[in-house]
């Protein structure tokens, strides 16, 4: 288990393993896995990091044979918390699921929503990965010792963007380095986006200085030279990318993100059990490992009640931070 200062905590997760694989030779018939007609909502606009998420977990859910057809749909606004009151009035909906993480946490608190994660059914808790720091392919900061020194000169010109609203991890990751840096976190120019497809526009086309998003959304554009990555903001290097941890570089930050899957309230006992079990095998497949090494993703996979003791003390974290942060 890695070490995290009080801060890093935001976001971490601890890997828990749950007895050995449900799935069998009879796939989801046999697994109590089948659920005909399962639509999976994403809370922001396609490309995101909730988009990827969801849209690889039901492909691996498919092609493992746990059940068919689920339908991905997205319903985007306010940093989650429009599809987040939409999953909430489909009370009892046994066949409805969200992809959601701590962008939608934060977006909660900063929006004053009028629903919670609270008032959802936890199912799972899927993954973990860091946040990169990237610029545009022709930006005229190659290092992040450059981004930052010309950051600490003028914070308000420099815009930074972010795939969450504030309170979420693109926007708290940010905020983190600046404070490491010796720049007041207020004094950040922090423009938000309804996620990683949005906001990927925006720094290819220079209308941020830099931004910060999940490994996972941008190693396509990374890999292809569309993007150029300064620095990884967890405790490790990034596995076949070639930048520096931020507290490598010499600022002391360590954070990053996790994302996972909840459902309506008012679910019966066995419609809670059928999406957690199905949950359960698709992290025990084969499918679902590849992807997980595909995208940078690290298991952090963590189900029902103790998932959603997981996501109140998130609730309270951020709070706790955004304080501390004097936001």
């Amino acid at each position: 288990m890695r070490l995290r200062t009080p801060l890093a905590l935001l976001g971490a997760a601890v890997l828990v393993f749950l007895g050995p694989p449900l799935l069998t030779t009879g796939g989801g018939a046999e697994t109590g896995t089948r659920i005909p007609g399962l639509r999976f909502m994403v809370p922001n606009t396609p490309g995101g990091g909730y988009d990827i998420t969801a849209r690889t977990a039901a492909r691996n859910a498919e092609d493992a044979g746990l059940t068919p057809n689920i339908e991905v749909f997205n319903l985007p606004g306010a940093g989650g918390t429009v599809g987040l009151t939409r999953l909430v009035s489909e009370h009892g909906n046994g066949k409805l699921a969200m992809s959601m993480g701590l962008g939608v946490v934060g977006a909660v608190r900063s929006n004053h929503a009028p629903t919670t994660l609270a008032d959802t059914t936890p199912i799972a808790r899927l993954t973990e990965e860091q946040d990169v720091v990237v610029v545009a392919k022709d930006s005229p900061y190659r290092t992040v010792d450059e981004l930052i020194d010309a950051w600490k000169e003028h914070p308000g010109k420099l815009p930074v963007g972010g795939g969450s609203a504030p309170g979420g991890p693109d926007h708290l990751a940010p905020m983190l380095m600046a404070r490491a840096a010796g720049i007041s976190p207020k004094d950040v120019n922090y423009i938000p986006f309804d996620g990683g497809g949005e906001l990927l526009a925006s720094i290819l086309g220079n209308k941020v200085a830099f931004g910060v998003s999940g490994v996972g959304e941008y190693l396509d554009q990374i890999r292809s030279g569309e993007l150029r990555l300064l620095a990884v903001t967890g405790p490790e290097r990034v596995d076949g990318l070639d930048a520096p941890t931020l507290q490598e570089a010499g600022y002391d930050v360590n954070f990053t993100n996790w994302r996972g899957i909840v459902a309506p309230p008012g679910l019966t006992d066995a419609e809670r059990d059928k999406l957690i079990r199905l949950a359960e095998a698709l992290h025990d497949s084969p499918e679902w490992r590849k992807s997980l090494r595909e995208n940078g993703w690290d298991d952090a996979f963590l189900t029902g009640d103790r998932f959603g003791a997981f996501l109140d003390a998130q609730d309270r974290r951020v709070v706790s931070v955004l304080k501390e942060l004097g936001l």
